[in-house]
C-alpha cells in the first residue's frame, strides 16, 4: 500500500511541478519556474530511489529463497 501511495505522490508533484513551471514561464516568473522544476526533479529522484530499493530486495529475497531451497534438499 505503501507503495502505491508513493507512487501517487511522486506523480502529483511531477503533475503539480510541470504546471508551477509552466506558470512560472507564462508569467515571466523565474522563482515559480525554478520551484516548479524542482519538485518535477525531486520526484524523479524519489521514484529512482524507490526502483533502486525494490531491487536490492528482490536481490536479497532470492538469495534467501535459494539459501531455504539448500536447505531442503
Amino acid at each position: 500500500m505503501e507503495d502505491l501511495k508513493t507512487k501517487f505522490e511522486n506523480t502529483k508533484d511531477k503533475i503539480v511541478g510541470n504546471a508551477k513551471e509552466t506558470m512560472g514561464k507564462a508569467t515571466g516568473s523565474e522563482e515559480t519556474e525554478l520551484k516548479g522544476k524542482l519538485q518535477s526533479e525531486k520526484a524523479d529522484v524519489k521514484e529512482k530511489f524507490g526502483n533502486i530499493k525494490e531491487k536490492i530486495a528482490k536481490k536479497i529475497n532470492d538469495k534467501l529463497d535459494e539459501k531455504e531451497e539448500d536447505k531442503e534438499n
